[in-house]
């Protein structure tokens, strides 16, 4: 029902990228808090970075489920490369897709798709999380162009982002019926970047406030209609739900490729932990929550390849499979027992990159507001 031939051929060439350069160096970049530019170069000449943007801006023009198979496979053995995917199929270019012009798309598609550029995604401010309507950044007209302020946070691949996509208010009266999306070139005079943020995982991205002081941007780079952007910036998160429900499941899959093995070697009491019923009964529960979890994520992939509606789809998927995710790694450390807490095994280091999927691009509380919003509209 879901894969076709060119799924399956798509997904094993992710799974041997990720297999070959992606596993052996993952505890590196984290222990470094870098990911390598040879890597992320490669991943451009592959593709990864254009899978959804369509051939004529030089993507490789794939549907959902394609990039859904990307998404599962790197993350399966670093959920960092997954990340970054996910940020030029969804975040980075989904707005662009979804309300830019021909001259837009032209500009900044094929440069990340191919790789060559980074747009990061400004809308989350210090006291504008999941409340994002709640911003304070402005932006006011001053002849051909609108002076921005603000300060955004949080801002994956802000130090190597080449243009930010800011949401700010054109009409603060209208709360988040007056915001507007635009371009900002990141070398900008009154662009800055605050201090890489010490994160928990996902330690080889970097993420930190982007300071914007006077910024001057010409109003050919407004990105759709003037206080229209938080519908864009809504529609684009359901689309990053979906790779982000990837990522989590890749890390869950992880986590059971680590556990299964060493329960089969490790003994205690004289047997395997394989042996004892109750772990055995907990793996299988694991195993179950894992597959029930990829059934939603495929699902919503599939129906947005239909070109059905798939706000709830999606949020059923981000929810469980992230939810699902830290269940399963947290159950896999627990196998381990002391050694799990050791950063010599890395089911440590998958612990800690799980926690934020259930935070960012939506927090688990935001899915289960959007999926009774779908049921009760």
């Amino acid at each position: 029902m879901f894969f076709s031939q060119e799924h399956e051929l798509v997904r094993e060439l992710a799974r041997d990228f990720a297999k070959k350069i992606l596993e052996p160096t993952a505890q590196e970049m984290d222990e470094k808090e870098d990911f390598p530019m040879d890597i992320y170069n490669e991943m451009g000449r592959l593709g990864f970075f254009g899978i959804k943007i369509p051939k004529e801006y030089g993507g490789l023009g794939l549907d959902t489920r394609s990039y859904a198979c990307v998404m599962e496979e790197l993350s399966r053995k670093n959920v960092c490369a997954g990340v970054l995917v996910s940020a030029a199929n969804s975040l980075g270019t989904a707005p662009i897709l979804l309300v830019g012009t021909e001259e837009q798309k032209q500009k900044y598609l094929p440069p990340i798709a191919g790789g060559k550029s980074f747009m990061a995604f400004g809308l989350t401010e210090p006291n504008a999380g999941s409340d994002a309507g709640s911003m304070t950044a402005s932006a006011v007209p001053d002849g051909d162009s609108y002076i921005l302020n603000g300060r955004k946070t949080f801002i994956t691949g802000a130090p190597i982002a080449d243009w930010i996509t800011v949401f700010a208010k054109t009409s603060p009266e209208k709360g988040s019926k007056g915001i507007t999306c635009f371009f900002v070139d990141m070398k900008q005079q009154g662009v800055s970047i605050g201090k890489q943020e010490e994160k928990m995982g996902q330690r080889a991205i970097p993420a930190c406030d982007v300071l914007l002081e006077d910024v001057r941007v010409p109003k050919s780079e407004i990105l759709g209609d003037i206080d229209k952007g938080f519908v864009t910036a809504m529609k684009t998160l359901s689309v990053g739900r979906i790779g982000v429900a990837c990522q989590a499941l890749g890390v869950s899959e992880n986590a059971m490729d680590l556990a299964i093995p060493y329960m089969k070697e490790r003994k205690q009491f004289g047997k395997t932990l394989s042996k004892f019923q109750g772990l055995q009964f907990l793996l299988a529960e694991l195993e179950t929550k894992l597959n029930a979890a990829k059934l939603l994520i495929y699902n919503a992939a599939y129906e947005m390849d239909a070109g059905r509606d798939v706000t709830k789809a999606a949020s059923m998927a981000k929810y469980y499979a992230t939810e699902t995710c830290l269940e399963i790694v947290s159950g896999a450390l627990q196998m381990f027992g002391g050694y799990g807490y050791s950063k010599e095994y890395p089911i440590e280091r998958l612990y800690r990159d799980a926690r934020v999927m259930t935070i960012y691009e939506g927090t688990t509380q935001v899915q289960q507001m959007v999926i009774a919003g779908q049921l009760l509209k």
